[in-house]
């Protein structure tokens, strides 16, 4: 076998040393190319081909990954905003204000007893409170005080805002008229402030509030002295405490009015924090405010009622301290009205002409006529002629001209609402009669009679009585 020549031996071993660098070349690549398959990266040589991985599927959210092993708490959903509650009504905030409705004691027991043998009358008297019971609540709750005590008016006037006690008492919170005075409460021909809620309101609330502090913070101490005088209360706590004895309310020895008085006010408390367990349903209560609104002149009461838009009935019940059917002259008042009603009535008040606040016609005297006969044919008094025209004494003269004021009319209608659609009987009492055996022969309550007639428990015989009967 012959050898190779030199030359091609030479071009051998170039060829050789080419295919030797390119399997190196080749073998460095591969070796980077598994190198980066095991760090899990993606790497370019200048002379290898760009490796391209797969995308990922898109993300549900545009949210980064997180990182592996890393536990992600679970936010709730947001839970849906719930609406306020509604306002409690009147009576449900009345019931979050009682504090003393807790006490236990037969005297307690025997009133709510004595409350639902009468489920009629004790109806009457919680619908006769209903106008009233916002206003007095929310006196009540600006200072804190008990829930029961805008319950008082129940217990003292029967929620009658006319209501006149034999004593001389007189409105729903019946202050006496040497404490109106030591008080502050006016009274005038005019006026009587112990019959305006807007000013009765707040006295009472003070003095209770004094008679509390007084009595070391007692409030059935403080609520026997509104009935019967702290100098009472404190006489009987003098008393009990030279014995040894209870200095509590229920021990004292008091007068027997004033041992049923507080409980009857437990009682009816007792009733409105759960009617339902002694069988009585509640009116529904008025739970729309009042607010007391300036008025600085005279100003007709029944020309306040149209502006206000009002029945005439229902804004002498509101401000049934008015005896004259006016706002007094000369001096500033104000009108209890219903919150939503106010604004207007500011409004059409501003508007109305000064001379128009007050109603008046002319009479023209006629030869015969007489003061008395002309002030009852307008149903006015003689004494508001008078006034009206400047008179002295009753004489006229035919011919002239009198001012009859016919604003005041509603004056006395106040008091008398009730004699609406009634005529006027004079009885006289016989032996053996009662105000109960009156009030049943005419079909008429004793507290009415008690009203028309200025009477207490008792009567005597030949005594005249003004009862008001239903006509026809």
């Amino acid at each position: 076998m012959s050898r190779p020549s030199a030359a091609t031996a030479n071009s051998h071993s170039e060829e050789s040393r080419g295919v030797r660098q390119w399997r190196r070349r080749v073998s460095l690549q591969l070796a980077l190319i598994l190198l980066a398959g095991t760090l899990g990266g993606c790497f370019r040589t200048p002379d290898s081909p760009e490796l391209v991985r797969p995308a990922p599927p898109p993300a549900a959210e545009s949210r980064p990954e997180p990182p592996r092993h890393t536990r992600i708490a679970e936010r709730p959903a947001p839970a849906e905003s719930a609406p306020p509650p509604p306002p409690p009504d009147t009576w449900e905030r009345l019931r979050r204000r009682f504090s003393l409705v807790e006490a236990q004691h037969t005297r307690i027991d025997r009133e709510l007893e004595r409350l639902r043998r009468h489920p009629l009358s004790l109806q009457a008297l919680l619908r006769r409170g209903t106008p009233y019971l916002r206003h007095f609540l929310g006196a009540v709750e600006s200072r804190d005080m008990p829930g029961e005590l805008a319950l008082l008016p129940a217990v003292e006037s029967g929620f009658d805002p006319w209501a006149y006690s034999p004593g001389g008492a007189a409105g729903l919170w019946q202050f006496m008229p040497a404490t109106a005075q030591m008080l502050g409460l006016r009274r005038d021909r005019w006026y009587d402030g112990r019959l305006d809620l807007a000013r009765a309101t707040p006295t009472a609330l003070d003095y209770l509030q004094d008679l509390q502090r007084r009595l070391d913070g007692n409030w059935l101490h403080a609520l026997a002295a509104y009935n019967c005088g702290i100098g009472t209360v404190r006489k009987a706590l003098r008393q009990a405490r030279r014995k040894g004895g209870s200095t509590s309310y229920w021990d004292l020895e008091l007068p027997g009015e004033t041992d049923a008085y507080v409980p009857r006010l437990l009682a009816l408390a007792r009733i409105v924090q759960d009617p339902a367990r002694y069988g009585v349903t509640l009116p529904p209560a008025g739970d729309e405010g009042l607010v007391p609104v300036a008025v600085n002149a005279s100003l007709d009461l029944e020309v306040a009622a149209r502006l206000a838009g009002l029945e005439l009935e229902r804004l002498l019940r509101l401000n049934p301290g008015f005896r004259r059917g006016v706002t007094p002259p000369g001096r500033r008042s104000l009108l209890l009205l219903p919150a939503a009603r106010a604004e207007a009535f500011r409004i059409a008040l501003a508007a109305l002409p000064r001379d128009q606040w007050l109603r008046w016609t002319e009479h023209r005297i006629a030869r015969g006529d007489t003061l008395g006969g002309i002030a009852r044919r307008y149903g006015v008094s003689i004494a508001a002629v008078r006034e009206a025209n400047g008179l002295k004494g009753s004489r006229i003269v035919a011919g002239r001209t009198l001012r009859i004021p016919l604003s005041g009319k509603a004056a006395a209608a106040g008091r008398d609402i009730v004699t609406a659609g009634r005529r006027k009987v004079r009885y006289r009492v016989r032996k053996g009669d009662s105000l109960y055996t009156i009030a049943r022969k005419f079909s008429v309550s004793i507290r009415d009679l008690r009203r028309w007639n200025r009477v207490g428990r008792y009567l005597r015989p030949g005594q005249r009585l003004t009862v008001y009967v239903k006509a026809g």
